[in-house]
């Protein structure tokens, strides 16, 4: 039991063992997952496409690495002498990039509170543009002169899908946040996970795979393709060009979330929407829940609106309706005729005419008849009283003249009931035509006919695609007398 070591005490031995048995080093490799803190110091991974180490260059040490050009020498670290360029150029904090090909010289350094060792940097110098950065380079040019990332290509993504592909490790960080993400947002929607390695020599050939896969399956609306952050090496499997091929003829929208933000993938160039990182893939997919509450509470105003503009021009299209029927009512046109009687009467008097009492009898029947007709009283009244006044006209004025006028009165009244007769029946029709289409425009018309209106328990939206349901979703039924729950039993499937 006496060989049992704590944590500390094995990583103080490894620590004095390494720094011992290399003091001082010079690696050359290519820079990866480069960062610059406010702190000033430099951070990042130099690798040869097998291994990667770890590189701290701190401010202080890069002091010493001014270009000659700039009045700066080139100290040699492990003796102190000022040294000519031979070629190489002396690098500058801000000067290094990633991809580039670098020559360090420093001391290996373990870093205790992570258990990581680490190359502690005295001098950086650019040996030019490393081979990863090269293929890259190479590969994206090829890619562009194919139309792999013209815009027109790319779909739009659908808007707050119900089905989605993730295509991811399915033990990494990435899937973790994106599942923790969509689960705030959205109205809901199936996930399904394509699992594939996202590193290593196989990665490009499983993700082209599983890409393959999900566009035959024919199920999901959109594919993700999400992976963690990591070196240029790390992510290379998305800069291949079986990957670029298989989000290039995928006939569904890819949507990709490579590593962080300054990461850029061949992958992400290809897709028809790159986010920044796993969890940002899962908000541009899917709107904050609380942006669908308000705008379907935007939509309910407006639709309230609309329904309250239409139901006032069918009041106010009923209400001229109406002023029309009671405008061209029996009633009224009685009233019409009677002041015409009163005007053609005096008409008489003034032309001096006295007899043909028999001409002006018919008159008064077909006023009679008006009265049978429409059930006017006042009819009777005034024919009683025309006929007393065409007995004082008879004994006051001339026949001759009398006679012609009440020919033409006559010719007149007869006229005026057929066309009162046939202005009441088109009326009477135009009506009942009204009330027909007002019926028709019922919504609780079709609930007397057996029909049902269907509404999703979650928003209320009400149902007119099976695509709106998955199995398990609780729906409202409403019929003539009442409302009927039920819930879905089984998804409907349906092609492409």
């Amino acid at each position: 039991m006496s060989n049992i070591l704590t944590v500390s005490e094995l990583t103080r031995s490894v620590k004095n063992l390494l720094e011992a048995e290399f003091p001082f080093v010079w690696v050359r490799g290519e820079v990866s997952n480069l960062a610059r803190p406010a702190s000033g110091h430099v951070y990042f991974t130099l690798t040869d496409g097998d291994a990667a180490l770890s590189v701290v260059w701190f401010k202080s040490s890069q002091k010493s690495a001014r270009p000659v050009d700039q009045g700066g020498e080139r100290v040699n670290p492990l003796t102190g002498e000022i040294e000519e360029e031979h070629g190489a150029t002396a690098l500058t904090g801000s000067g290094i990039e990633d991809g580039m090909e670098v020559l360090c010289a420093g001391r290996l350094n373990v870093y205790e509170p992570r258990g990581q060792y680490q190359l502690v940097a005295e001098l950086v110098q650019d040996q030019g543009v490393g081979d990863l950065a090269v293929a890259f380079e190479a590969l994206k040019k090829k890619l562009a002169e194919k139309g792999y990332f013209d815009e027109d290509r790319k779909i739009a993504l659908p808007r707050d899908p119900k089905r989605v592909a993730v295509v991811t490790s399915r033990s990494g960080a990435a899937i973790r946040d994106f599942l923790r993400i969509a689960d705030t947002r959205g109205t809901g929607s199936e996930i399904r996970i394509y699992p594939t390695l996202v590193q290593g020599d196989r990665a490009s050939e499983q993700i082209a795979a599983a890409l393959d896969q999900v566009d035959a399956d024919d199920w999901a609306e959109v594919i993700v393709l999400i992976r963690g952050g990591g070196s240029l090496e790390d992510l290379w499997a998305f800069n291949t060009e079986p990957v670029a091929d298989a989000i290039f003829r995928a006939r569904l929208p890819v949507i990709t979330g490579v590593g962080h933000e300054p990461d850029m993938s061949i992958a992400d160039f290809v897709a028809d929407k790159r986010a920044a990182t796993p969890s940002h893939t899962a908000q541009e997919i899917w709107p904050r829940r609380e942006v669908l509450a308000q705008g379907l509470d935007v939509l309910d105003m407006h639709l309230g609106r609309a329904y309250a503009n239409w139901l006032q021009g069918k009041n106010t299209h009923f209400e001229h309706l109406r002023k029309a029927l009671v405008w061209l009512s029996p009633e009224r046109r009685l009233e019409r005729m009677e002041d015409m009687f009163s005007s053609l009467m005096s008409r008489l008097q003034g032309a001096g005419l006295d007899h043909y009492y028999e001409a002006v009898g018919e008159t008064v029947r077909t006023s009679k008849r008006l009265n049978r007709a429409f059930g006017v009283g006042r009819v009777d009244v005034e024919g009683r009283t025309l006929s007393t006044l065409m007995h004082r006209m008879e004994r006051a004025f001339g026949p001759d003249e009398l006679e012609d006028a009440v020919s033409d009165l006559g010719i007149m009244a007869r006229r005026l009931e057929q066309g009162m007769e046939r202005t009441h029946a088109d009326k009477v029709r135009a009506f009942e035509l009204a009330q027909a289409a007002l019926k028709g425009l019922d919504p609780e018309g079709p609930l007397e006919r057996g029909y049902a209106l269907v509404q999703l328990k979650g928003d209320g939206s009400f149902l007119r695609d099976p695509k709106q349901v998955a199995e398990g979703d609780a729906l409202d039924i409403r019929v003539k007398h009442g409302h009927v729950a039920a819930t879905v039993s089984k998804e409907r499937k349906h092609d492409a």
